[in-house]
């Protein structure tokens, strides 16, 4: 299984919006694809700014290139990401998960 974590930050008071658009966006695509086996997003809070972490788990290269594209190193965007997003990893990471429960 590989996981692959993004990360994205918004604006304080743009930050239930966005949680609200990438349940409809980002989590209908993740868990819609063969292959994928669970998604957590995560939000953190801080100096008036607010962290989104995505990570998700995957049974193979296969299914993350079903999801991501030709270059799963790629981060994947939607739409109106630009109106949310005032920093963003454009790249993601992905590692191994040897032990999981």
């Amino acid at each position: 299984m590989i996981m692959r974590v993004w990360r994205g930050w918004t604006r304080a008071e743009d930050a239930a919006a966005y949680e609200s658009y990438l349940l409809d966006t980002g989590y209908v695509g993740y868990t819609s694809t063969d292959g994928n086996r669970g998604v957590c997003f995560t939000r953190r809070d801080e100096g008036g700014r607010s962290e989104f972490l995505l990570t998700s788990l995957w049974e193979s290269w296969e299914a993350i290139t079903a999801f991501a594209g030709e270059d799963p190193s790629r981060a994947v965007f939607y739409d109106e990401d630009d109106r949310f997003l005032v920093e963003r990893d454009l790249t993601v990471n992905h590692y191994e998960v040897f032990a999981a429960t």
